[in-house]
């Protein structure tokens, strides 16, 4: 291969020396040029203490800033961003190279996204005051990604379930439902006009009178739920500003907070969680029902992996309570595009027997989610369409 060719032109054989390494060199050939320098960087990682690995310490001074500074600008000139994402996340967790962001150079150097910002919040209470600054920027640079992906999808999903369910056929100008309507009078197009003529008119409900729906998020902050409290405060944060809702945020580890003052600002709001720690969910599940005011206008989303450090029986009675009560109750085992995380599956299932479904969800189908438990649909039935496995339901003795 020569030097100048770019790495989309590899072939399958020089692919599978990279997968391979250098074992592979007599059945697939030798890199070279930009192969070379990607064999390179991925031998740095997967073959860390090797010649040349990030592993190799300096003499008395532990693993360089600049030689992995370096290795963050050679994969993202070699890979694409979903694979520079993959061995950034190798590198923090093989390499332990937490210590590594507390530098501003190497977060300058590294590709943003909800890991990252995840391993941050993890390390905010240690991050020294030069680096603040730096480590917030790259903080909202996810934010403001996460914000443009995942705002509207949840805002249309959320209000038109809210008041849109009734239509009606006179409409006043302001109460007309456009889309609908155009659809239904595709057959009067004039093609001379380039328009529809709209003999049918169909309207949004009129608003009702009916209280705000009430939100409560309440998140698991332990270590293995990081990537699920960066999701559920930019969701937040978007539910927080629909002004047919009133919502509530709070996480929890063996302690409760209420970040619902916070949703405002999802970057403060981040800054503020206490990655790690133990769990105690019956306590913050007790919270939660104790911040309730409409029962059966309430939706109750614990996201949680279900480990719990506390009284496993006073969880369920909680959640019985509030099933009970009238309250729509979802337990999330992951907010992530991962799938689920380790857990509990004797509490999920019995959760899941009280009336509480019990599945992983990703960022792209809780749009959806809410919106079916805004209207009081069978969200077991809701998760199983869209190919989310929940937990089987088992009475609780």
């Amino acid at each position: 291969m020569s030097d100048d060719q770019s790495p989309a032109t590899l072939t399958r054989l020089q692919r599978w020396r990279l997968v391979l390494g250098e074992e592979a060199d007599g059945t697939c050939g030798s890199p070279s040029g930009a192969a070379l320098e990607m064999d390179r960087a991925l031998a740095a990682l997967y073959d860390a203490d090797g010649p040349g690995g990030l592993g190799k310490r300096t003499a008395g001074k532990g693993r360089g800033a600049p030689t992995v500074v370096r290795w963050l600008g050679d994969i993202r000139q070699y890979f694409p961003a979903s694979v520079v994402q993959v061995m950034q996340r190798d590198a923090l967790q093989r390499l332990n190279l937490n210590e590594m962001l507390l530098q501003p150079e190497m977060l300058e150097a590294v590709q943003p996204d909800v890991h990252l910002v995840a391993s941050l919040v993890s390390l905010s209470r240690v991050i020294p005051a030069g680096t603040k600054d730096t480590a917030r920027r790259v903080v909202q640079s996810v934010v403001d990604q996460l914000m443009k992906r995942l705002e509207e999808p949840l805002r249309s999903a959320v209000t038109g379930a809210i008041d849109r369910s009734v239509r009606n056929r006179r409409p006043r100008h302001s109460e007309i439902d456009w889309h609908r309507t155009i659809r239904a009078n595709l057959r009067h197009w004039q093609p001379e006009l380039r328009t529809v003529v709209p003999e049918t008119l169909i309207g949004h409900g009129r608003k009702s009178r009916r209280p705000q729906r009430e939100i409560i998020l309440c998140i698991d902050q332990s270590g293995s739920m990081a990537a699920s409290v960066v999701y559920s405060s930019i969701f937040g944060a978007v539910l927080a500003s629909l002004p047919a809702v009133a919502t509530k945020l709070v996480v929890f580890d063996t302690e409760v907070v209420d970040l619902s003052d916070q949703l405002d600002d999802p970057v403060e709001l981040l800054f503020g969680v206490q990655l790690g720690g133990g769990t105690d969910i019956g306590r913050a599940v007790a919270y939660c029902q104790s911040q309730i005011r409409d029962p059966r206008n309430t939706i109750f989303v614990l996201i949680s992996d279900l480990i719990e450090g506390g009284v496993e029986q006073r969880l369920l009675q909680r959640a019985a309570e509030m099933v009970e009560a009238g309250v729509q109750c979802v337990a999330l085992l992951a907010l992530s595009d991962e799938g689920a995380p380790s857990y509990d599956h004797q509490l999920a299932a019995k959760l899941a027997g009280l009336g509480v479904p019990s599945f992983a969800c990703t960022p792209d189908a809780f749009p959806g989610l809410m919106a079916a438990a805004i209207r009081r649909e069978d969200v077991a039935g809701w998760a199983a369409q869209q190919g989310l496995v929940a937990s089987r339901a088992v009475k609780t003795p």
